[in-house]
């Protein structure tokens, strides 16, 4: 099955690389990746998704990947929120969204606040409005950490991945990982996204106690707004969603269905691809309908 390679438009006409693949009539499926990855961590994703009978559109969000970087460092939620409902404005159906941490939260700010009644359902892949804190640091760190500096080779990021990722079996520094990383003019190899995004979202001050409140509040508001099928995938080992926030999402959203994937982390797809493409097509049939379904 093949895959196209496309650009879409997102808030204010700013250009979002996408991989499209599948019936072009089926129902849209739109993943929107975590802070800091592309739309290459849904890989094996959208091949399952699609042979599935779904149409589906895996995007780079703005600053990330091939997509074009915000000139004004516009990288709050709600202009990641504000991509999304430009893309399902022009699709010819509603889609359902997937999104993983930060495209997670985009989608609730988006469904929930900007444009009610713009997805057809929504998956959050372990995020929810309450986050701890130990797990946005432990993110943050990292993503800080080589933002300045760059790594002299491919291979000294896959050590520092590795190193962040122990769990993992370590991979190499193949063609795979240098989607992440781009080669600049010193000959030094930087994270494929804007540095002004960990500046801007995922900085120190989004760890300020009161700016934190703020932003926990305005997403338990959105997610009280929901009204669509929505689903929650938490990974079990995960350091970022704990049961307590699972059940504060469950509270604000009591139609919510949940899903634990044991031995997962954060990065849920990435640690359990296969139950996490289990699952999420298991909501996806029981709400939309596929090609195969339908056929």
């Amino acid at each position: 099955m093949s895959v196209d390679q496309i650009t879409i438009k997102g808030a204010g006409g700013l250009r979002l690389a996408a991989e499209k693949l599948g019936d072009e009539k089926a129902m849209p499926v739109l993943l929107a990746h975590g802070g800091g990855q592309t739309r290459r961590a849904w890989k094996r994703v959208t091949h399952d998704l699609a042979e599935a009978g779904f149409c589906v559109i895996a995007i780079d969000m703005r600053g990330h990947g091939e997509s074009d970087w915000s000139l004004d460092g516009a990288y709050e939620l709600a202009d990641f929120a504000s991509d999304l409902v430009a893309i399902a404005a022009g699709l010819d159906s509603k889609p359902a969204v997937v999104g993983a941490s930060l495209g997670g939260l985009a989608g609730m700010i988006a469904e929930g606040e900007l444009a009610p009644g713009s997805f057809a359902s929504l998956t959050l892949v372990d995020i929810a409005p309450r986050m701890e804190t130990s797990g946005v640091m432990r993110v943050v760190g990292f993503m800080d950490q080589h933002v300045e500096t760059g790594f002299a080779s491919p291979q000294e990021a896959a050590d520092v991945i590795a190193r962040y990722l122990p769990h993992r079996r370590k991979r190499g520094a193949g063609g795979n990982l240098r989607h992440y990383l781009r080669e600049s003019d010193d000959g030094r190899f930087y994270w494929h996204w804007d540095p002004l995004f960990i500046r801007n979202v995922m900085g120190s001050n989004r760890l300020d106690p009161e700016r934190h409140e703020k932003q926990f509040e305005m997403l338990s508001q959105a997610a009280c707004r929901l009204r669509l099928p929505l689903h929650l995938i938490r990974g079990g080992s995960s350091d970022l969603v704990s049961e307590e926030a699972v059940a504060h999402l469950r509270g604000l959203v009591p139609h919510a269905e949940y899903t634990d994937i044991a031995d997962a982390t954060h990065m849920v797809v990435g640690d359990s691809n296969d139950a996490f493409s289990a699952t999420i097509l298991k909501f996806l049939k029981h709400h939309h309908q596929s090609t195969e379904a339908g056929s």
